[in-house]
């Protein structure tokens, strides 16, 4: 019985940490970074005030954890898919842009990239983590796939960060929306901006058909 007590104990204990980080994405997204308190988060999670501690030293590195864990682990996968993908490199982006949405614009975790916009300046450092965890990162993966569609004359000559902006605005503008102004004002101009997949997939045929080069066949 004692044994049980014990097993039972060390994966409450060893799902704490994760229960410490979804608290703290709750309340970063919802309050601001500077806003929300330890004890906060701790109160948010279920445990005692000082139990965060045991984990992370202090919110910069709860914030930088959560970065990692929702963020940073996929794009490295990412970054495996592109390398074993044999196939046209437009239908590549298409895959790797609407899988990045369903793992991380459609969850809760799409609320880091409206907190590291708003943050930004108010905390210079964790702006650069992030830039140097996932917005770099990110660029010269897209860069590679642009060049790898001009090698194989897929696409055109192309403005590598002009078309990778084009490529990622929707989907930045998405996930920063759906924390932002879909809160207030889910209606503009006679219409709803509640992004989907399906709104994704078209605006990423659009910037597609912008990349192409006409005389390419396969």
């Amino acid at each position: 019985m004692a044994q049980v007590s014990a097993s039972r104990w060390q994966r409450k204990k060893d799902a704490r940490p994760s229960e410490i980080l979804d608290a703290a994405l709750t309340l970063f997204v919802e309050k601001g970074f500077s806003a929300t308190k330890m004890e906060d988060i701790a109160r948010a999670a279920g445990v005692t005030k000082g139990t965060p501690y045991l984990y992370f030293q202090n919110k910069e590195e709860i914030f930088k954890a959560m970065v990692r864990h929702h963020l940073s682990s996929r794009l490295n996968a990412f970054v495996e898919l592109e390398q074993q993908h044999t196939g046209p490199v437009g239908e590549l982006l298409q895959i790797l842009l609407l899988k990045w949405w369903d793992e991380v614009g459609a969850t809760p975790a799409a609320g880091l990239c409206k907190l590291a916009i708003a943050e930004a300046t108010n905390f210079p450092e964790l702006a650069r983590f992030y830039s140097t965890e996932v917005i770099s990162p990110c660029l010269s993966m897209i860069e590679h796939i642009l060049r790898r569609g001009m090698d194989s004359g897929e696409f055109r000559v192309l403005p590598i960060a002009s078309s990778s902006d084009a490529l990622l605005a929707p989907l930045v503008m998405a996930m920063t929306w759906a924390h932002s102004f879909a809160k207030v004002v889910p209606d503009v101009c006679g219409y709803s901006h509640q992004y989907s997949r399906a709104h994704l997939s078209e605006a990423l045929q659009l910037v597609l058909q912008g990349l192409k080069n006409p005389t390419y066949e396969n």
